[in-house]
């Protein structure tokens, strides 16, 4: 019974996007491990921009600096 997380930025994936994403999870734990997609369960968390940091500032703050 696998179990994937997915964590994105909050910034206006589509549903059309989320639903590519879980079916390319599931169908690379189908190809790869076997596994069953019944039994296969994709959560995709959408982080706001001001709670995801890298290289110690938040992701917000860099995109404001064109980063």
């Amino acid at each position: 019974m696998p179990y994937v997380n997915i964590k994105i930025t909050r910034e206006g994936a589509t549903p059309q996007q989320k639903a590519a994403l879980i079916k390319g999870a599931t169908d690379l734990l189908v190809e790869v491990l076997g596994k069953n997609p019944a039994t296969t369960f994709v959560v995709i968390d959408e982080v706001e921009l001001d709670n995801w940091g890298i290289a110690g500032e938040p992701v917000s703050q860099r995109r404001k600096k064109g980063q």
